[in-house]
């Protein structure tokens, strides 16, 4: 399907109740590649989030009680379809995010498995049934759907931060409204009426896109029907939702900034390294909250191991996404440019060399090239704050403990990678370093049926696992007597 064709097919209304209806307003969906404008989509309003809270309100009841095995089997079709269209919704993606399809394509087989996974997680819903200690009677615990929900997804990953939360809220029978962000809602709103086809109950989705996303979120936030709040975005954004929702209490999941480490030590494979730390550093184009930032690297091999990611990191081909011999497309617009800008020439300032790209090549689109800064001093902005880019900065260290202190130093907790051949090191350097994931040798930790969160100013709850769908479950304690 080519790309006219394709944006005909999706929706461009607001979803609510399994159906497309017109906004009082639209906005532009752009193309990062050039900022030329893809279509235009409707713009919800606070009453149009009531209305979607009506919809989810209306059938929550009878989702809930419908069998887990046969809301398995929905979402077992969901990602069926999903992954029959595959191309379709990677070439779209691409079209609104910019990212390379061969990237895109990865994030379809990643999104998709998330209804995979909980659709064998909905029937493994349990509880327990004990005698009380005292003799007394007898203590039934069991699990309940929380309720209706409010997803806030992030544009870099315009699949997989939705389906990482769908997932697991319709195995668990919650219904769910999603209010994708501004950059990319065609994605979402395609997947919202591949599911429709797929047999989701009318009601048991909405997608509001908004360039308001304030008063949406005020007027569901403030309505006390809702009882869950999930969010991927920002750390500022997260803690202000945070305290938006403490009036009515919600359950909330914040999954939030990053600043992963990669650790690389004296005896690490380096050409394992420099090829991890490319996936790591590079995996949507830098641009995901989970790439490595910073890269602390042992300076008995710092040399040899910058001089061969720097040959790695030169191969990378600048381009629009759907061209094929582009490895790596634009960021999503002239502000995140301009931020990778600046970061860097912090850097640069600070005493920091650029060993390859470092500067925005001009002209149409956003583009910015792989980029690596050796000897970056500590005091460098980009050691603390999360880039998004495809920029590498590398720092030296010694011992094993000024590797742990390095990767340490900053409030965020997401991600970390560590490199050593050393088993003993590898579990010890994980288990010291403050990150709710860890990967040992390998750049790519991602997985559906894994835990994926973080610690401190990273945010807090799980998705994915079998952790993920205790996000949307209530415990219920029942006492029975003897």
């Amino acid at each position: 399907m080519d790309s006219a064709a394709l944006l005909k097919s999706v929706p461009t209304g607001l979803w609510i109740g399994g159906e497309e209806r017109e906004g009082t307003s639209t906005f532009n969906v752009l193309d990062p590649s050039d900022d030329e404008v893809l279509t235009t989509v409707a713009d919800a309003t606070a009453d149009d989030a009531r209305a979607a809270l009506d919809a989810a309100c209306a059938v929550q009841a009878d989702w809930a009680a419908t069998a887990p095995r046969k809301r398995g089997e929905i979402l077992r079709s969901v990602f069926e379809t999903i992954t029959a269209r595959a191309d379709d919704i990677a070439a779209l993606m691409t079209l609104e995010m910019g990212k390379v399809v061969a990237e895109s394509k990865g994030e379809v087989t990643y999104g998709a498995e998330f209804f995979r996974w909980f659709a064998e997680e909905a029937v493994r819903i349990d509880g327990r049934f004990t005698p009380s200690p005292a003799g007394t009677g007898r203590i039934l615990v069991t699990k309940q759907a929380v309720g209706p929900c409010y997803a806030i997804t992030p544009w870099n990953f315009p699949l997989a931060m939705g389906t990482r939360k769908m997932g697991p809220a319709f195995a668990a029978g919650c219904t769910m409204i999603v209010k994708p962000a501004q950059e990319t809602p065609l994605t979402m709103l395609l997947l919202a009426k591949l599911m429709d086809e797929a047999g989701l109950p009318k009601g048991v989705l909405s997608v509001l896109p908004t360039s308001n996303p304030g008063a949406v979120t005020e007027a569901l936030i403030n309505d006390g029907r809702l009882r869950k709040l999930t969010f991927t975005g920002s750390t500022g954004v997260g803690k202000s939702l945070v305290k938006q929702s403490a009036d009515k209490l919600l359950r909330t999941s914040m999954e939030l900034g990053g600043n992963a480490p990669f650790v690389v030590f004296d005896d690490a494979d380096v050409d394992a390294a420099v090829e991890g730390a490319v996936l790591a550093k590079m995996r949507n184009g830098g641009e995901a909250c989970t790439a490595a930032n910073r890269f602390h690297v042992a300076n008995a091999v710092r040399e040899e191991f910058t001089e061969k990611f720097v040959k790695r990191m030169s191969e990378f081909t600048l381009g629009k996404g759907l061209d094929e011999k582009s490895t790596l497309g634009p960021l999503i617009n002239a502000k995140q440019v301009a931020t990778v800008t600046e970061l860097v020439s912090d850097a640069v300032s600070r005493g920091a060399t650029v060993a390859i790209g470092g500067v925005a090549p001009g002209g149409p689109g956003n583009f910015y090239p792989a980029t690596v800064l050796t000897d970056v001093p500590a005091d460098a902005r980009i050691l603390k704050e999360e880039v998004f880019g495809p920029v590498a900065p590398i720092a030296g260290f010694d011992t094993e403990e000024e590797g742990i202190a390095a990767a340490n130093d900053t409030e965020y907790g997401l991600a970390a990678y560590v490199y050593t051949q050393s088993l003993d090191r590898a579990l010890r350097v994980a288990e010291g370093i403050e990150s709710g994931m860890v990967g040992v040798n390998r750049g790519v930790i991602s997985d559906a049926a894994a835990p994926f969160g973080g610690i401190k100013e990273s945010g807090f709850g799980r998705e994915g696992g079998t952790e993920g769908i205790e996000e949307y479950l209530d415990t219920k304690y029942i006492a029975l007597t003897k």
